[in-house]
């Protein structure tokens, strides 16, 4: 029989977080180039998720690693 790796609950939830996160950037440079400075605040705090979902995933794969050596 075949052993299959358990899942990682947490790795969904990164990229979730972490594709939001990259539209807002996106978001943002288009608005900039298209004239705009004054920006929302939701906006500029919705770019932080980027690095919080990479930062989530970094630390789920790593958690998952430690489990799996033992």
């Amino acid at each position: 029989m075949a052993v299959t790796a358990p899942k990682i609950k947490l790795i969904p939830v990164a990229i979730v977080v972490f594709a939001i996160g990259l539209l807002a950037v996106v978001s943002t440079f288009g608005l900039f180039a298209s004239g705009r400075t004054e920006l929302p605040l939701w906006l500029n705090l919705a770019c932080l998720l980027l690095p919080i979902g990479l930062a989530l995933g970094v630390f789920a794969v790593f958690r998952q690693s430690r489990k799996d050596r033992g």
